[in-house]
């Protein structure tokens, strides 16, 4: 009885410090850079396209596909073709969903060959009000966005997970379940 209690006094201790230790692995110090947001703005791409200057400062997040980017004085201008997020926030591959374009501008130097035409993206930022630039033969009002996240999405994000059985004997594995398993006496 004395050795048990002495184990027990010893051992509430060391309990209460491995737990300490544990939970404090799974704390995090918030400083989360390149993180996207945990839900997608509430505000639609919709809601930007029909009235763009009325959401100036708010933060949104678009994805779709790059169909262009340049160069310019003020920052790196990227032209995107509007497509629907999944609950990833990874835009859908339906090109044939797009409600629109919208350009996201990045202050800081980002080269363009680095986010090619047919890329998919994720652009977190602020809105700053519309443009208005020729495509084609018309004149079409572009809102922008200035991005605070951009997320490239690959060709290896997009596929499923691949699961493997497991290496190992497999199911017929012992004396008795063995496909070549007889009575005593062997006879080979």
């Amino acid at each position: 009885m004395l050795c048990y209690t002495l184990v027990m006094r010893v051992s509430w201790p060391v309990r209460i410090a491995s737990v300490l230790l544990i939970v404090s692995g799974c704390a995090s110090n918030g400083n989360l850079t390149g993180a996207m947001p945990a839900a997608p703005s509430q505000i639609s791409y919709a809601q930007v396209q029909e009235t763009p200057g009325s959401y100036n400062g708010q933060p949104v997040t678009f994805g779709g596909k790059v169909l262009g980017a340049r160069r310019l004085k003020e920052g790196t201008r990227i032209e995107i073709l509007q497509l629907a997020l999944d609950s990833s926030l990874q835009p859908t591959m339906d090109l044939s969903k797009s409600q629109g374009r919208f350009i996201a501008m990045q202050k800081q130097f980002l080269d363009p060959a680095t986010i090619p035409p047919g890329t998919f993206v994720t652009v977190t930022g602020e809105m700053a009000g519309s443009v208005t630039l020729p495509l084609d033969e018309t004149e079409y009002t572009y809102p922008i966005l200035n991005i605070t996240n951009l997320r490239v999405w690959t060709e290896n994000d997009e596929e499923p997970p691949r699961i493997r059985r497991p290496i190992g004997p497999g199911p017929y594995w012992g004396p008795y379940w063995s496909p070549y398993w007889h009575a005593w006496p062997y006879y080979w």
